[in-house]
């Protein structure tokens, strides 16, 4: 009988560590994908669109 008192305790903690286990990996990933990146800039990204968006007024306006 003590040892299925163990069973049953080992079980509780294991799905007491589980969520615990998942809240500190979603923190370590929610830090790590809200840090400060060194980047250039959004200039080629936004000359990209630019020159879309003028090719998309072209086509318009050609039909």
């Amino acid at each position: 009988m003590v040892h299925r008192g163990w069973e049953v305790g080992m079980a509780a903690l294991a799905w007491l560590l589980i969520p615990l286990f998942a809240a500190i990996g979603a923190g370590a990933w929610g830090s790590w994908a809200g840090r400060n990146r060194k980047t250039i800039g959004d200039g080629h990204e936004l000359a990209g669109y630019t020159r879309f968006r003028e090719a998309m007024e072209k086509s318009h306006s050609e039909v």
